[in-house]
């Protein structure tokens, strides 16, 4: 029944979120919406922020397990744009409120295992060395962080994939040349 309970909290939040700013959603309104009564809003959550920290977390873990580390860059890429594509609304309100630093945590988090585990693979076949390996991933977190955060300052006004998959088209080899750059791991 806990579960149920959660979950009934946690779309009745979200459906709300997709309406209106966080700052404007009651325990109230989210109470009523998903039918339970305060208490057990109270009994699971001290307060919305950390309903939306759990949110976020979950799908964080959720899209990272989802991804395929045979999957191209640009396929890793979408996977972890999923949730904010399907809840630009949402997303848009949790970067304009008082719970911003919550998202940006959220997007690092997705950033850097989308890209950590995406290149465990490709590197698995190069015998670069660690300080090499982390300063890729740090670059390509790094992109990906910078291009949501610019689509959402924006007010996501453009189609973020498109966009994605015509930079992954331009820079195409950019990552062979930058391992064959790397040092070698020192036996």
């Amino acid at each position: 029944m806990t579960t149920l309970t959660k979950d009934a909290i946690k779309k009745s939040f979200m459906k709300l979120l997709n309406a209106k700013q966080v700052n404007k959603i009651t325990v109230k309104e989210i109470v009523e919406d998903c039918g339970i009564n305060r208490n057990s809003f109270y009994y699971h959550y001290d307060d919305i922020p950390s309903l939306i920290e759990e949110i976020l977390n979950e799908q964080a873990d959720a899209l990272v397990h989802t991804g395929s580390a045979d999957a191209g860059i640009y396929e890793n890429i979408l996977t972890a744009m999923d949730f904010a594509l399907q809840n630009k609304t949402a997303m848009m309100h949790l970067y304009n409120s008082a719970n911003k630093e919550l998202f940006e945590r959220y997007l690092n988090r997705i950033a850097s295992r989308t890209v950590s585990e995406f290149f465990e693979v490709y590197f698995a076949h190069n015998d670069i060395c660690e300080d090499d390996r982390q300063a890729i991933v740090m670059y390509y977190k790094s992109l990906l962080v910078g291009f949501v955060i610019e689509w959402v300052g924006s007010g996501m006004k453009y189609d973020l994939s498109k966009q994605v998959q015509r930079l992954c088209e331009l820079f195409e080899g950019t990552t062979e040349l930058a391992v064959s750059r790397c040092r070698r791991k020192e036996n």
